[in-house]
């Protein structure tokens, strides 16, 4: 495969890479290098409280369907594919600890290039604390795909679902959703750039915003932050009812949450967090800033409810350890839906005319592969 035969590419692609110390952490007996991974969940270092429960989950990552080379780098896209199964440990307010990564690999990705694809796994795998212990490889046709598995572990009857919302809870999210769909709209439009071009660059300049502006919301689509520490705090305190990462569009997992929790959710429009480089570029470009917060999706921020009489001292401990923390509604006894307290903006409903303080029902969309 590309010069290299399997093992010799898997060698080539993870040799010298694998902490000891990391791996004994997290409980692994066995890497890669053979026949299996053999892990022991009980004896990594996770944090975790026993009884215990294993996590598990798998994610896939398709070239032209969610990555291009003209918007993704080969490190970037590595990392991104390790993240997103990470978001969904976070999701339940587990510890992440082992991935198994499979790869089908095309003929237009050289030895080197798949070297820059596992360098940006292992530096994802390194920040989060995960051990990279074993996958496959196949050869591909025409373009690349990349599926990543993650375990984790939480404490056991305490995992953090979309089905426990109450009545009269507190809607929040953990950062300011949006950003990445900017920053793939900002890469889309520079798409004709050359890989080795400075896109943020190019960005800041055809659309008069600032440089650092341009790399936030680049950051954002390329590199998301799963939000590990966030579904700790809020698994810690006892109050959270349910959580969803936000994968596919805030308005998407709202309605994930409501459908779970048979209840409606209600989002305030004048609530919701609006970063200042998604707003700065919005405006450059002439888009509606609520379409890419409320559909957007990839910013694998945490949406969740909690008891509305611990919402504000949640607030503050989120703070106190550096982590946004936003209520941006209420839920309410009725038909499992979402609604909007508009504010006059017009992404929540095409076709209708803007009034203030108008309650509209959101549409049930976001990122779907197969529209």
């Amino acid at each position: 495969m590309n010069a290299l035969d399997e093992f010799a590419s898997i060698r080539h692609w993870t040799a010298e890479r694998k902490s000891s110390e990391q791996q004994r952490q997290r409980g692994v007996v066995i890497g890669i290098g053979d026949d299996t991974a053999v892990v022991d969940p009980a004896a990594a270092a996770d944090g975790v409280a026993e009884p215990k429960r294993l996590l598990m989950t798998v994610d896939t990552m398709v070239e032209t369907v969610h990555f291009k080379q003209s918007t993704m780098r080969d490190e970037d896209v590595g990392y991104k594919a390790l993240a997103a199964n990470i978001s969904d440990i976070a999701a339940m307010g587990g510890v992440p600890l082992h991935a198994l990564v499979s790869v089908s690999v095309p003929p237009s990705y050289t030895p080197e290039r798949m070297r820059r694809l596992y360098d940006g796994l292992y530096e994802c795998a390194e920040r989060y604390g995960v051990a990279l212990v074993g996958g496959d490889t196949t050869s591909s046709p025409l373009h690349l795909v990349v599926a990543v598995t993650v375990t984790g572990t939480v404490e056991a009857g305490r995992e953090l679902r979309r089905s426990g919302a109450m009545p009269g809870d507190a809607v929040f999210v953990t950062g300011a959703p949006g950003m990445a769909a900017a920053g793939l709209h900002a890469l889309l439009a520079q798409e004709k750039l050359a890989a080795g071009d400075d896109r943020c660059t190019a960005i800041a300049s055809s659309s008069g915003i600032e440089q650092a502006q341009a790399e936030a919301i680049v950051r954002e689509h390329q590199r998301p932050s799963p939000s590990v520490r966030a579904g700790r705090l809020l698994l810690e305190r006892g109050s959270c009812r349910s959580l969803n990462d936000v994968s596919d569009g805030l308005a998407s997992e709202a309605w994930e949450i409501a459908e779970a929790s048979g209840l409606r959710i209600v989002l305030h429009e004048k609530l919701l967090p609006k970063s200042g480089s998604l707003a700065a570029y919005a405006s450059a470009v002439g888009e509606d800033p609520l379409e890419w917060i409320l559909y957007g999706g990839e910013d694998y921020i945490l949406l969740g409810t909690m008891a509305s009489e611990d919402a504000e001292a949640a607030r503050i401990a989120f703070h106190q350890e550096g982590i946004p923390f936003f209520v941006i509604g209420e839920t309410e006894a009725g038909e499992a839906e979402v609604k909007l307290i508009s504010s006059g903006g017009t992404a929540a409903a095409s076709g209708t005319k803007p009034h203030l303080e108008r309650r509209i029902k959101l549409q049930k969309r976001g990122y779907n592969h197969f529209l």
